[in-house]
């Protein structure tokens, strides 16, 4: 489901509440899985391929959406496709395309419970090994139908999963729904174990630094983020629209994740090609066009983690914003991105080496002509007499 990251504009009604062990919960469980297949994808020839079969994310937003909260280059969203994630349990998985070589499919699996049967349901999906491989199956085969618009994929695709625990209603016995305050005072531990994938309740400090980020925009919404899950507390469309943020940012991490994998190899090519043993003179006159090569590379890298960068924009808006940075943090965005840009300045610095070592040999080889031409305009001389 895509929806607008827009200004949120609805209240839950607000009520004393406490904790009710008849409690029932109503909402979605979210998992993502996010790929790495390929350098980029061209959504243009993608559109071709699918026909009415695809759509950009943001033809679905509602018209409320202002338009400075947008996708730069919207991702190409397949319709959902049923897959059998266990014995019984079906989910609708739509397929989402990013330009920069990134597939995510999400699948959607509803619950109607009791808080004990959430917080185990939420375990088992955040570790779910014998459901990703029925993902990927899936995005192999999306994969293989759309070969033409995909360059240069990659076989070894790396991989990130988030679950996100929607929950759109919360109801006692009286019909009554808390409030975001009321929420973390009486479930909070229940809040992080979800979002840790925890079945038994965690240790106070981890209880309390889980919950001391957490967000809200009216007192009747909530957000809970952590690193490998988060917990949203909102009403179904606004709770998908902290979904997309919370994806994008995983798909970030995603990125970073695979240029700073990249990047390790590229300096190790660098440096075999420093440490090379050649003819000293002859491997000098060979650094300019090796520099040229590693540093075509480092523009690249560098064009490309800009474009992930600003991928979408929440200029202005202050709470999507605020879930974006959240989610970053905890995800380890910036650790990721600071890890690529630390190796992309010795990228610079090694090609400026590169270049300093060439200029010197070129200035040697210079004086060297100078002075041979002046020993040979002696002895023409000498030889005149």
């Amino acid at each position: 489901m895509n929806v607008a990251l827009g200004e949120k504009s609805h209240s839950l009604p607000a009520a004393n509440w406490w904790y009710n062990a008849g409690m029932q919960l109503r909402g979605l469980f979210r998992i993502l899985f996010l790929y790495d297949v390929a350098e980029s994808i061209d959504l243009g020839k993608l559109r071709t391929l699918l026909g009415a079969q695809g759509g950009a994310a943001e033809q679905a937003f509602p018209r409320r959406t202002p338009g400075y909260v947008r996708f730069e280059h919207p991702p190409i969203v397949e319709p959902a496709e049923i897959v059998s994630l266990f014995p019984g349990v079906d989910a609708a998985c739509p397929v989402k395309y990013y330009a920069f070589g990134a597939i995510v499919i999400q699948a959607d699996v509803p619950f109607e419970c009791d808080w004990n049967s959430l917080v185990e349901q939420g375990a088992r999906w955040m570790d779910a090994p014998d459901v990703e491989p029925r993902i990927r199956d899936l995005a192999r085969r999306r994969l293989e139908r759309i070969g033409p618009a995909v360059n240069r994929p990659t076989d070894d695709w790396l991989q990130e999963n988030y679950l996100v625990v929607e929950i759109h209603e919360i109801r006692d016995a009286e019909g009554q729904q808390p409030t975001a305050d009321e929420l973390v005072a009486s479930h909070g531990g229940e809040l992080v174990q979800l979002i840790r994938g925890e079945t038994v309740p965690l240790a106070l400090k981890s209880h309390e630094e889980a919950l001391q980020v957490s967000l809200s925009y009216y007192p009747s919404d909530l957000v809970v983020v952590g690193s490998h899950g988060a917990v949203v507390y909102d009403r179904a469309e606004d709770a998908a629209a902290v979904t997309q943020v919370l994806e994008y940012a995983k798909m970030q991490l995603l990125e970073f994740r695979y240029y700073d994998k990249f990047m390790t190899r590229v300096l190790a090519d660098f440096y075999t090609a420093l440490e090379r043993k050649r003819n000293a003179l002859l491997s000098r006159w060979s650094l300019p066009r090796e520099a040229q090569r590693f540093n075509t590379i480092r523009l690249d890298v560098m064009d490309l983690t800009e474009r992930i960068d600003n991928a979408i924009k929440f200029v202005s808006d202050i709470y999507y914003a605020r879930v974006y940075r959240l989610a970053a943090t905890r995800m380890g965005v910036q650790d990721y991105r600071n890890l690529v840009e630390q190796k992309l300045d010795i990228l610079g610095e090694l090609h400026d080496s590169m270049a300093d070592r060439f200029n010197e040999t070129r200035s040697f080889v210079l004086e060297v002509l100078v002075a041979l031409l002046t020993v040979l305009d002696v002895i023409l001389l000498f030889r005149g007499r």
